[in-house]
C-alpha cells in the first residue's frame, strides 16, 4: 500500500522516506537508489529538491533522470493537483503580496500566484498540508485553488515578491500626503518633483537592485520606466517584445528614476531636457554588464530607458548571430577590402551595433588602427580607439571623422551617417585609403543608395567608394523543446515570398509554449540578412535619378536575397515562423 499524499487526515509535510517509497512502488526509482535515500533521512532539504538534485535515473524510462519537472508531474497526478510554473513576468506582485502576510506564507511554505474575483490560486509543494486553507478562505472571502510548484521557486519568489512589495509600500508611504494634493497636470509635475521619496532611501535602493537583477535573469534587452498620472509602469523588452513587470506609485517611479540617474552620474536636478548616461555593473552570475541610459521629459515626469549590453555578444561568432553561408562570405569579402564604405542598415534594435562590433573585433589586429566615433559609445572595447559625439562642444560625426583622419587610422567606424557633411567625410576617408563602416536607417539595402543620393552625395563618388550594404532584422527563434510541425500554409508562404516564387516546404514549425520558453514558444533571436554587393552591374545602376527596384533586381541576379527570402529560408529550416518574418521584414514594393 502506498502513501496517499493528498489525504487531509495526514496534514503533514512530505517525508523523504514516504516519497522515495512511493516512487519505487510506481517503478520510477530503482531499488539501489531507494537504499541510498535511507542514508539521507533527517536532511532539512525538501524531499522533492533532494531527489531532483541527486540526479537519480528514471527506472521507467531508460536514459532519463528524475528531474524536478518529472517529479512534479508524477506527484500532481497522484494528488490530483495542477502543476504550476511560476513566471514572475505574469504575476501581479503587488496583488499577490496583499493576499497574505509574508510570515504566513513562509510558515506554511505557500505563495499566492494568481488573484481573481472568483478565486485565489495558491502554489504549494506540500499537497497533504491543508490546515491553512480554511483560515485563508475565511479572510479572503473567496475559495482557494491549490497548485503544485517547485519548492525552490516558491521560496525564492516569496523572498523577492515580499521584499519588493514591502520596499514599494515603504517608499510610497512617504509621499502619500503630497500625492493626494495633486490637482492638475502642471501641479503634479511641480509638486511631484519635490515630494518624491529620497533616491538614496533604502527602499528605493532595494527596488533598483531588484529591478536590475530581475532584468538580467529574464534576458531583457531594455528596461522601460514610464511615469503616468497615478502609477508608473516598468516594462522589460524580451526577445523584441515589451512585457509589463510592475506598476509603482507615481512618486516611487520618480524616485527610482532619480536613483538610476545618480548611479549613472546624470544631473539629477535637471528634469526638463533629455539626458544620456551609462552604468557598468555585474549580473548575478558575475559577468560584467553595461547599461546605456536615456531620459525623456514627458507629461507626467521623466521616462527612463536602460538598454542592456551583454559583453558576451562581442565574443559570439557570426554563425551564432545568424549570418552564415553565402551571406557571411559576401560580408567577409566586403570588409576584407583595405578601403571603401560598408554600410549596415535597419531600424533601432535590429542588431546593427552587434554586427559592427563583432566585425571590428575580428578586424582589430595588432597591425591595424581601429578608430570609432559614436553617439554614444555603446560598448567599451579595449581593442578600439573610441570617441563619443559631444554636441555641447560642437563635436559631431563629421568633425569627429575629420579629427580621426589625423590619427593615422586604418579602419573607421562612424556611428551613423545622418547628413551630407558626414556622408562627404566618409567618402573622403574611403577615397584616401581607409575602410569605413557605418549605419543608415533605411528599410532595405537598395534604398540605402537612394538615401545617400537624397543627402546630396554625388552618384559617381558612391559608385567609386561603396563596397556593399547589409540590411538586417532580428526574428524570434522557436523553442526547440516544444515547437511542432504542421503542413505548410500555402497562402501565407506565397505572401511571404511574393513576388519571387520559392518552393514551399512540406511542413513548417509553429510555437506551442512550454516551461523552458515561459509558454511563449520562442527562445532568443537571430538575424535575417540582405547583403548587397556593389558589383559592376549594380554600379551601372547608380545614377542621379536612381531606380531602386532596378537595383534590387540587378543585385538579386547577382545572388542577393531579400530580407523576406532570407527569413523564408529560416522558416523552411524550422527555426522561425512565417508570421514572425512578416512581422519584422518589410514588404517589397515592385
Amino acid at each position: 500500500m502506498t502513501t496517499d499524499f493528498s489525504d487531509p487526515v495526514l496534514d503533514t509535510r512530505l517525508s523523504l522516506a514516504a516519497l522515495a517509497q512511493a516512487l519505487h512502488a510506481d517503478g520510477l526509482l530503482a531499488a539501489e537508489d531507494l537504499e541510498r535515500t535511507k542514508s539521507a533521512i533527517g536532511l532539512k532539504a525538501h524531499p522533492l529538491v533532494f531527489i531532483a538534485e541527486q540526479n537519480y535515473r528514471n527506472a521507467a524510462m531508460p536514459g532519463a533522470h528524475l528531474t524536478m519537472d518529472m517529479l512534479l508531474k508524477w506527484l500532481g497526478k497522484r494528488v490530483n493537483q495542477e502543476v504550476y510554473r511560476i513566471d514572475p513576468l505574469k504575476i501581479d506582485v503587488a496583488a499577490v503580496a496583499d493576499v497574505m502576510s509574508r510570515a504566513f506564507a513562509e510558515r506554511h511554505r505557500i505563495l499566492a500566484v494568481e488573484v481573481h474575483d472568483e478565486e485565489v490560486v495558491i502554489a504549494s509543494a506540500e499537497p497533504a498540508v491543508r490546515g491553512w486553507e480554511s483560515n485563508l478562505e475565511h479572510v479572503l472571502r473567496k475559495p482557494v485553488r491549490r497548485v503544485l510548484a517547485d519548492p525552490r521557486e516558491i521560496m525564492r519568489q516569496t523572498t523577492d515578491f515580499y521584499s519588493v512589495a514591502g520596499s514599494v509600500r515603504g517608499a510610497s508611504s512617504r509621499g502619500k500626503e503630497s500625492a493626494a494634493a495633486l490637482g492638475n497636470l502642471e501641479q503634479m509635475l511641480e509638486i511631484g518633483a519635490t515630494n518624491e521619496p529620497d533616491a538614496n532611501d533604502q527602499h528605493i535602493v532595494r527596488i533598483v537592485d531588484w529591478l536590475l537583477q530581475y532584468a538580467f535573469e529574464q534576458r531583457a534587452s531594455d528596461i522601460h520606466i514610464e511615469p503616468r498620472r497615478e502609477v508608473g509602469a516598468v516594462r522589460f523588452r524580451i526577445d523584441g517584445l515589451l512585457n509589463t513587470v510592475y506598476e509603482f506609485p507615481a512618486q516611487v517611479c520618480a524616485a527610482v528614476s532619480s536613483r538610476v540617474k545618480i548611479l549613472s552620474r546624470m544631473d539629477v536636478a535637471e528634469k526638463r531636457r533629455p539626458q544620456d548616461g551609462r552604468i557598468k555593473t555585474r549580473s548575478p552570475n558575475g559577468d560584467e554588464v553595461e547599461l546605456r541610459l536615456a531620459t525623456l521629459p514627458t507629461a507626467f515626469g521623466e521616462k527612463l530607458v536602460m538598454r542592456i549590453f551583454d559583453p558576451d555578444v562581442l565574443q559570439r561568432s557570426f554563425e551564432e548571430l545568424g549570418l552564415a553561408n553565402d551571406d557571411l562570405q559576401s560580408w567577409h569579402d566586403m570588409t576584407a577590402f583595405g578601403h571603401g564604405i560598408v554600410l549596415v542598415t535597419g531600424p533601432t534594435g535590429s542588431g546593427k551595433t552587434t554586427t559592427l562590433y563583432s566585425t571590428l573585433r575580428e578586424l582589430a589586429t595588432d597591425q591595424v588602427n581601429v578608430c570609432t566615433i559614436e553617439d554614444p559609445i555603446e560598448m567599451v572595447e579595449s581593442a578600439f580607439n573610441q570617441m563619443q559625439v559631444n554636441h555641447a562642444i560642437n563635436l559631431d560625426f563629421s568633425s569627429g571623422v575629420r579629427a580621426l583622419m589625423r590619427q593615422d587610422p586604418d579602419i573607421i567606424m562612424i556611428g551613423e551617417i545622418r547628413d551630407l557633411e558626414t556622408a562627404n567625410m566618409a567618402i573622403q576617408a574611403a577615397l584616401t585609403g581607409h575602410l569605413v563602416l557605418s549605419t543608415l536607417h533605411t528599410n532595405d539595402s537598395p534604398s540605402s543608395i537612394s538615401r545617400l543620393l537624397e543627402l546630396g552625395a554625388p552618384s559617381y563618388l558612391i559608385r567609386a567608394t561603396l563596397r556593399g550594404i547589409m540590411s538586417q532584422r532580428l526574428v524570434r527563434i522557436l523553442c526547440s523543446n516544444c515547437k511542432e510541425y504542421r503542413a505548410v500554409d500555402l497562402d501565407a508562404w506565397q505572401q511571404l515570398t511574393d513576388p519571387w516564387k520559392l518552393e514551399p516546404p512540406e511542413q513548417t514549425a509553429h510555437p506551442v509554449g512550454c516551461e523552458q520558453c515561459r509558454n511563449t514558444g520562442y527562445v532568443g533571436r537571430q538575424g535575417i540578412y540582405e547583403v548587397l554587393v556593389n558589383s559592376r552591374s549594380v554600379q551601372a545602376q547608380i545614377v542621379q535619378h536612381i531606380d531602386t527596384a532596378r537595383i534590387r533586381e540587378t543585385a538579386m541576379d547577382g545572388g542577393m536575397r531579400t530580407l523576406r527570402l532570407s527569413g523564408a529560408t529560416r522558416v523552411a529550416r524550422g527555426e522561425t515562423t512565417i508570421e514572425e518574418v512578416m512581422r519584422v521584414a518589410p514588404q517589397i514594393d515592385t
